[in-house]
């Protein structure tokens, strides 16, 4: 594969699509929706993906994180890019992620600046600067917030111009599932991770609280779905039942796996969790009965 292609980490690609999604059929649902502000977000929001974790890829190995790593190869590790050569990239995807920001400042307004400012600032912050998040238990808050409760907003903000309740409560759901990627990335490499001094939330906790906070996250999920439905008596924003099962398994093949890179698949397939669910959820969102 293509050193680029890998070093982005295109399996993980679905945690910045789904909250778009989402975004967008909250805008849609209240008459907002707009094609050319739904593109840029989409296309913002996966460049600011790419390069945090292009990011992620050179700053771990300058860190000395990757030197007995589980997951997936890297790209600086391998030699396959020098680390210079992933600075620049890491670079221009932020730029470029910053000139469809520029659009998107200007349909939205300084607080889509503030945003954007900010999610650069934090994505770079993930395992750089003097505070890197990952190392210090923040990585699962990082992905909640960025590529769950303000990515949703966010979206629905530029293309309505408002917040509302609804908005912020099925920013939710996505938020948690986003979230599980990050547990299981960190539950792979706790040894790892503890070896380098790269404390991580899972790191923290231990094991077995790693696993149920991935278990009680998913469940929570769903449940939130559920009582949207009932809330506001559409059973169709109940639609992500239907990946209940596939939830299911996920949760019980985590449980069952050791720490080595037999996680990786599952990490993967968490990640189309994610992406399922907003697609039905957003689907429920967007048909009223």
């Amino acid at each position: 594969m293509n050193p680029w292609l890998l070093a982005a980490r295109v399996r993980t690609l679905p945690a910045s699509i789904a909250p778009v999604l989402i975004g967008t059929a909250l805008a849609a649902r209240a008459g907002s929706f707009s094609v050319l502000p739904f593109l840029a977000t989409l296309a913002a929001a996966v460049l600011l993906q790419v390069g945090a974790n292009y990011s992620n890829d050179v700053f771990d190995f300058l860190k000395g994180a990757d030197k007995a790593r589980k997951g997936p190869q890297r790209v600086t590790q391998s030699g396959l890019v020098s680390p210079r050569g992933m600075l620049i990239g890491t670079a221009v995807v932020f730029v470029l992620a910053a000139v469809m920001g520029l659009y998107l400042v200007y349909v939205g307004g300084p607080l889509i600046l503030a945003i954007g400012v900010f999610a650069i600032l934090a994505a770079l912050a993930y395992t750089a600067g003097p505070f890197p998040l990952a190392y210090h238990g923040l990585g699962d808050v990082f992905a909640f917030l960025f590529f769950g409760i303000i990515a949703v907003n966010g979206t629905y903000f530029i293309q309505a111009q408002h917040f509302t309740w609804l908005s912020l409560v099925a920013s939710v759901p996505t938020a948690l599932l986003v979230m599980n990627i990050i547990t299981v990335n960190n539950l792979r490499d706790i040894d790892t991770d503890q070896a380098v001094n790269k404390n991580t939330l899972a790191v923290r906790i231990g094991d077995r609280a790693t696993r149920i906070q991935y278990t009680a996250s998913t469940v929570l999920a769903f449940l939130i779905a559920l009582g949207l439905a009932a809330a506001l008596g559409s059973w169709l924003l109940a639609l992500p039942i239907l990946v209940a099962p596939v939830a299911y398994t996920l949760t019980r093949e985590l449980w069952r796996t050791p720490r080595n890179p037999a996680l990786n698949p599952i990490l993967g397939r968490t990640a189309q969790l994610n992406l399922w669910f907003a697609i039905l959820f957003s689907l429920g969102l967007l048909i009223k009965f």
